[in-house]
């Protein structure tokens, strides 16, 4: 292996922070004057709002204990690194981690200012965050994550711990790895990480409302989902990962261990430039293999390099092709009329995304996407999905610079607002009885019978 208008509230916390150093318990009110501190190795109770709190170390929230994160606080991860080996800084969850920033006033984890340049986009300056086996619950809500991936090493937490392999791979921005756990992350923006945005080896989760954009750098998906899982992935904004918006596949499976078959909804999803940036022919969109039980549908698939996936359908195995009762359908791929000029796409054919739609792929099936819409040709303007704002035809497809401007909401005469799956039984997880975290229930949203993450403004 190698190696996101928001609908869900949070409450916040008046309380004392309390952070716990290798040494002694720190007390930090941050309240608006923006108190400041540096910690290192465990951590636990509250880090209070608007304080920034400097990682110099690797940090870990031990098993039994919690953290809880409130709005405005800004996590800045030291880029040198732990001992001689600059070995890249990783937040272990071995107990609880609760993030509350409010969309008024999101948390922040990232690296000092002056370092968040587009040169440093996949430069994995720090590891990210890891949910061990040990994690029962973690929640992000309204909280920023960027510039992670670093690289494993021998002495990285997460090799200590076995969850990653020295030398082959990256750690995403988030992970998990208890198929007990619970795990929610609604309302964050997830951006320039050299791996994976989540990757998700166990647990029950809620993955919607999010914004990804620039995750992998020459491999890597913004949603990467595992055995041992059982997920719902919706209304996210998904934004040139390297290959594709959304990975799904039971890999590792084994019952006997408890790691049982993955079990993922995907809906209502906005998917742009997926694949573009990966070299050959392995994703662009979506990518469902290895005993995997989906349903995917209602989602908008923009500029991608492909449709969905199936690699090896007929034969579902954890080693093999998906459930043949997954529903891959009702889903919507707009191709604008921009080409890429990469040597790849003009010796694959594949330079427009119509191309990729429609040119034979031994990873396509007549089985799946039997009633979704897809282009007639490149810049087809019947299926231009008619953003609020966003160079549909001229955005070019190996991009992933961001534009703070775009709007992914749609205009009255939209084309994406008709023609999607209305039928929504069977379809859902978390909609009606949704998962607890820290005493408080969070669903996710109702499927909508559009295409994509936004309707009208």
């Amino acid at each position: 292996m190698k190696i996101k208008s928001f609908l869900m509230s949070v409450f916040t916390l008046s309380m004392m922070l309390t952070a716990c150093s290798d040494d002694d318990n720190i007390n930090i009110d941050g309240g608006d004057t923006g108190e400041e501190e540096t910690v290192t190795g465990e951590v636990s109770g509250i880090w209070e709002r608007n304080s920034t709190i400097n990682v110099d170390g690797h940090l870990t929230i031990p098993q039994g204990k919690s953290l809880t994160i409130e709005e405005g606080v800004k996590i800045i991860v030291n880029t040198d690194g732990v001992g001689v080996n600059h070995t890249p800084i990783e937040i272990i969850v071995d107990g609880s981690l609760y993030c509350k920033g409010t969309e008024e006033n999101p948390i922040l984890f990232s690296i000092p200012e002056a370092e968040r340049t587009s040169t440093n986009t996949f430069k994995g300056l720090w590891g990210g965050i890891v949910a061990t086996n040990n994690c029962p619950e973690m929640l992000i809500n309204h909280t920023v994550i960027e510039y992670t991936g670093g690289e494993v090493l021998t002495d990285s937490p997460s090799a200590l711990k076995e969850i990653y392999t020295p030398g082959d791979d990256n750690v995403p921005q988030i992970t998990t790895n208890n198929v007990n756990g619970q795990y929610v992350i609604i309302n964050s923006t997830l951006r320039n990480g050299v791996s994976d945005a989540i990757y998700m080896m166990g647990g029950k989760g809620i993955i919607a409302n999010n914004l990804f954009v620039a995750n992998g750098e020459t491999g890597g998906e913004a949603i990467n989902v595992k055995a041992g899982c059982k997920v719902e992935a919706a209304f996210n904004v998904i934004y040139s990962p390297n290959t594709n918006g959304l990975k799904l596949s039971s890999s590792g499976q084994n019952d006997e261990a408890g790691r049982y078959q993955a079990l993922i909804n995907a809906y209502n999803n906005t998917i742009i430039n997926a694949g573009w940036r990966r070299d050959g022919t392995k994703g662009g969109s979506a990518y469902i293999e290895k005993n995997a039980l989906v349903n995917v549908f209602n989602n908008l698939m923009v500029n991608c390099k492909f449709k969905a996936m199936v690699p090896s359908w007929g034969t579902p195995a954890p080693d093999a092709g998906c459930d043949n009762n997954s529903i891959i359908n009702y889903n919507y791929y707009a191709s604008g009329s921009q080409q890429s000029s990469l040597t790849q796409d003009i010796e694959n054919g594949t330079i427009t995304a119509y191309a990729g739609y429609t040119l034979k792929n031994k990873n396509y099936n007549d089985a799946i996407d039997q009633n979704s819409i897809i282009s007639a040709f490149a810049g087809d303007d019947a299926t231009n999905p008619k953003f609020i704002n966003f160079p549909y035809n001229t955005n070019e497809l190996n991009s992933y610079t961001y534009d703070n401007s775009w709007n992914f909401h749609v205009t009255a005469d939209s084309p994406v607002l008709s023609g999607a799956c209305s039928d929504f039984s069977g379809k859902t997880f978390f909609n009606t009885n949704g998962l607890t975290i820290n005493g408080q229930s969070y669903t996710t949203p109702t499927p909508q019978a559009r295409f994509g993450a936004y309707g009208t403004n």
